[in-house]
């Protein structure tokens, strides 16, 4: 006999387009009336999965949550999913990730005693198969989710879904949607019936009011009248997910299998509000570099570990990942709110980052005469190149026609460095700005100490233009900027180009108003393009006065780097694109700064590569996803690249805050900005927008992107890939300090000896009981590494398997690490 699976949750979505108190009263008003429900009628359960409407309910009504404890015992409500809330599955970090079910599941068992097998995200946009290896750690054995909605995104409604390391969990695709309107749900299950002949197994989602899912005394009377007139064909029940899954479990054999993400759906909210993108990616870089300074200064007894502080920055990240939030699809009050949540979260890590980073100076030197000592933080569990700069004050205003020179030196020898622009702009020999290349050491205070040589003035660029090009040379790297369009027109890496002439130009494509974008996978066509802007104007615009300023020129050259800036516009819109040329290595790091007042387009930057029939590749959670290369627009976080095996030639290209991009053949653009409008879905063939006043846009303004690009041999460039992205993303922390020479140097944890691994993760074990360490394998080949305790001089060597999350519960006190499990139980 067939069998249909009944199952209602209350899903409280568009109170998240308002405030969260709007958020909170909705959920009181929906788990009362299911509280009411769930003891009048026998055999109904009600299912709900997010812990931050919990906490909401326990901290406003607790007479309610008791009840709602109460009935869970009583079987008739049930917690499902156990997360924290219902997130954004492709632009979390994994870490981040993890972090939604770890707070959430520990609630759930404190409170209610339930661990769920079933996770639950069917609003979210898409998602990553990297959820699988984590889900299948973190307990779950199966997956409910609906998007992308109107087509069958796996090859199947139930199937096997395979993670990049192979693990495998159970995955149901909800058909027709989570709710029903008032008095609809028979017609739905009636509807489902008629559609479904066949099909001895299933379920249905029901239930009206804020989005759906509640339960109503109409509906519940209906559907018993269905049940019982079903009864000897259809078996219908109100039921579990995790009911329904045992039941498919059986049959687990013979599903078909998935090995890809469950994507694209709703496009647009890979870009629209890059405000809140940006802000949640460097929220979550300062949460995981914060507490790792934490854990290395509470090791060594320098301080005691603020828990409840940190705790409270974490919960602001999970709710900015919220699946209405992180999209940007909200109106523009809850933006406003939403970047106030992550300032707030941000604060809270300045803060303790700062009291991290004053233990850690424990031990460190009294600076010598002269000296303007540079601290630098290297949170990583292994050496760190890259450049560094440290702004200070001179010891006393210099008001001569002179320029004090900052020189860095490192354990007496003079190392790379030079003076730049400092962030001020007192016409005063003052304050300084210090660039300068080095390697730290793992979990260190790296100590630098900047002396000062006194120069007529300020060393003038030598780089000058000659043919209409400025021609960058290095032992190692090659770049030409067109002086007629502020392009890079050569790019080459050891004597071998990689990219064509013309990259980094912004293109403007054609957009609508919706900032879903619900209508396309695939933005088309482009309209324009930004164009060097004249002498004239681009003087104007840069706000000088009495000079001609040509709109492409070096504005920093020393032995560390030369920085070029170059003016271009559209419209009513500009872009000034700084190249920042390294003396030594292959990296070039392009900032962005544009200033948008464009509607209904797109903005994206066009890096033709000349590769040989590369594959477009780009980081996702805990892992490495194939993207398409067709225009299709794709979701990625950290970094993208073009791959080229035939070649053996990679190119890469690390971002700050960005996740949409598109590719065709062998061009990569990254989307910088939409200008849509607030929430405005489409209906039917209604307008998206009013037309009888004016209506606020999405991203006007001036926004700020970084990038990093590289190049190589395929092979060795994405090994490296992934921890250069997290040493520029949870970058080192520099300051200029004096220290008191009192106290004892800080003990280094631990060092990790491997090129490629990353450690995600180094917190305090939730129950007290030591550290947990998360490492991951990101290029899909399988290595081993191993773990030092220098204090010990204990090892412990560790084998990965392709794309493996290994998590470790360590006593560096004691030298020991064993595997944990990823909840930590």
């Amino acid at each position: 006999m067939k069998k249909l699976h009944l199952i209602s949750n209350a899903h409280l979505d568009p109170v998240w387009q308002w405030e969260w108190e709007e958020g909170a009263a909705a959920a009181v008003s929906t788990f009362r009336a299911a509280a009411s429900f769930c003891e009048e009628w026998d055999g109904y359960v009600f299912n709900h999965n997010e812990a931050l409407l919990y906490k909401w309910i326990e901290e406003y009504e607790p007479a309610l949550f008791e009840r709602i404890q109460r009935l869970a015992r009583e079987g008739k409500w049930h917690i499902m999913g156990g997360w924290y809330l219902q997130p954004d599955c492709n632009m979390p970090s994994g870490e981040s990730m993890v972090r939604q079910m770890l707070y959430g599941r520990t609630y759930f068992q404190e409170k209610f005693g339930q661990t769920p097998t079933t996770a639950i995200n069917f609003d979210s946009f898409g998602h990553s198969r990297g959820l699988v290896q984590i889900m299948r750690q973190a307990g779950f054995d199966s997956y409910l989710f609906m998007r992308p909605d109107g087509r069958v995104a796996g090859p199947a409604q139930d199937f096997v879904w395979v993670g990049f390391d192979g693990s495998e969990l159970l995955a149901h695709q909800i058909n027709n949607g989570y709710n029903s309107l008032l008095g609809q749900a028979r017609t739905k299950v009636e509807q489902w019936l008629e559609e479904h002949p066949d099909q001895a197994l299933s379920m249905v989602l029901w239930g009206v009011g804020n989005h759906g899912g509640g339960p109503s005394r109409a509906d519940l009377k209906q559907l018993a009248e269905l049940a019982a007139e079903q009864a000897g064909a259809v078996e219908i029940v109100h039921s579990t997910p995790e009911q329904y899954f045992a039941e498919l479990g059986a049959h687990a054999d013979e599903l078909p299998r998935l090995e890809n993400d469950l994507n694209p759906r709703f496009v647009g909210c890979y870009t629209s509000m890059i405000r809140i993108k940006m802000g949640h990616r460097k929220l979550e870089n300062e949460l995981f570099l914060t507490e790792k300074m934490l854990s290395a200064a509470a090791l060594s007894g320098l301080l005691n570990y603020p828990m409840a502080d940190l705790s409270e920055a974490f919960h602001d990240l999970m709710l900015s990942q919220f699946h209405d939030i992180l999209p940007g699809s909200s109106v523009q009050p809850a933006e406003e709110a939403s970047l106030r949540l992550i300032d707030h979260g941000l604060e809270i890590a300045s803060r303790l980052k700062a009291r991290a980073f004053f233990a850690l100076a424990a031990g460190q030197p009294e600076m010598a005469e002269g000296e303007y000592p540079i601290l630098v933080y290297n949170p990583h569990p292994y050496p760190i190149r890259g450049v560094f700069a440290c702004e200070f004050m001179l010891a006393d205003q210099n008001w001569k026609d002179e320029y004090s020179l900052p020189v860095v030196f490192h354990e007496g020898v003079r190392i790379p460095s030079q003076g730049e622009k400092e962030h001020s702009n007192l016409s005063l020999d003052w304050r300084k700005r210090v660039v300068f290349e080095a390697e730290l050491a793992p979990f260190a205070m790296n100590r630098f100490a900047c002396r000062i040589e006194l120069l007529p003035a300020k060393p003038k660029p030598e780089l000058a233009e000659l043919d209409g090009y400025l021609t960058f040379h290095s032992d190692k790297l090659s770049v030409k900027i067109n002086t007629h369009t502020g392009l890079l027109d050569a790019y080459e890496v050891n004597g071998v180009s990689m990219l064509a002439a013309g990259a980094f130009l912004p293109v403007v494509v054609a957009d609508n108003e919706d900032p879903w974008r619900m209508d396309t996978n695939c933005f088309e066509p482009d309209i324009g393009a930004f164009r060097l802007m004249d002498p004239g104007a681009g003087t104007d615009f840069s706000g000088v006065k009495n000079v001609l300023l040509p709109s492409v020129r070096v504005i920093e050259d020393g032995e560390v780097r030369t920085v070029i800036e170059a003016l271009l516009e559209y419209g009513r819109s500009v872009v000034i694109l700084t190249y920042k040329l390294p003396k030594r290595g292959t990296q070039v790091e392009v900032g962005v700064r544009v200033f948008w007042n464009e509607k209904d387009k797109m903005l994206k930057l066009s890096l033709p590569t000349l590769l040989e029939e590369p594959s477009y590749r780009g980081q996702t959670i805990y892992g490495v996803q194939p993207l398409p290369q067709d225009g299709t627009e794709a979701v990625a976080q950290r970094w993208t690249a073009l791959v080229s095996h035939q070649a053996d030639a990679a190119v890469t290209l690390i971002n700050d805050g960005i996740y949409g991009s598109d590719c065709r053949g062998a061009t990569l653009r990254p989307t910088l900005l939409r200008s849509a409008g607030y929430t405005a879905h489409p209906i039917l063939d209604r307008p998206l927008m009013p037309s009888d006043r004016f209506s606020p846009r999405i991203d006007q303004g001036e926004r700020q992107f970084t990038f990093w690009l590289n190049a190589g041999p395929a092979q060795a460039r994405m090994r490296l890939v992934d921890r250069e992205a997290q040493a520029l993303a949870e970058r080192p922390y520099a300051l200029s300090f004096c220290p008191s020479g009192q106290g004892q140097l800080p003990q280094v944890p631990f060092v990790l000896d491997n090129e490629t691994v990353v450690v995600t993760a180094f917190k305090p074990a939730e129950d007290g009981d030591g550290y947990i360490v998360r490492l991951f394998e990101p290029t899909g080949q399988a290595r081993t590494a191993v773990l030092r305790f220098p204090a010990h001089e204990a090892s412990h060597l560790l084998a990965f398997k392709p794309f493996e999350v290994k998590t470790l519960r360590v006593k560096p006190h004691e030298g020991k690490a064993q595997e944990s499990p990823l909840m930590e139980q």
